[in-house]
């Protein structure tokens, strides 16, 4: 089973850009599905953002247009490149394995550390 581990978070103004990267332990070619979570503080865990082996991707209402989800198979790397960000989107970043059902992706795995994000001046 491929092991997920996130890293790249860190405080950034409002307005900036910041790009996180979750490295897998094995081949991310392998994974079918794979996203992006967020948790901020008193909330819930919410889908930002997932892409598929063959390059499809989703975004939540909330980042549409601003962050991007990308992989790297040589580097057996996920990327989120986070552009434009506001301070609601300050919050601890996870990146997970996903199965779909429907419509819907959902997390496979246990949840890593997570790296956070602060936007704030």
């Amino acid at each position: 089973q491929v092991q997920l581990a996130e890293s790249g978070g860190g405080l950034v103004q409002p307005g900036g850009s910041l790009r996180l990267s979750c490295a897998a332990s094995g081949s991310i070619d392998s994974i079918t599905y794979a996203g992006w979570f967020r948790q901020a503080d008193g909330k819930q865990r919410e889908l930002v953002a997932a892409n598929t082996r063959s390059g499809i991707v989703w975004y939540s209402e909330s980042v549409r247009g601003r962050f991007t989800i990308s992989r790297d198979n040589a580097k057996n790397t996920l990327y989120l490149q986070m552009n434009s960000l506001t301070p609601e989107d300050t919050a601890v970043y996870y990146c997970a394995r996903l199965r779909k059902s429907n419509s819907d992706y959902y997390p496979l795995d246990s949840w890593g550390q997570g790296t956070r994000v602060t936007v704030s001046s």
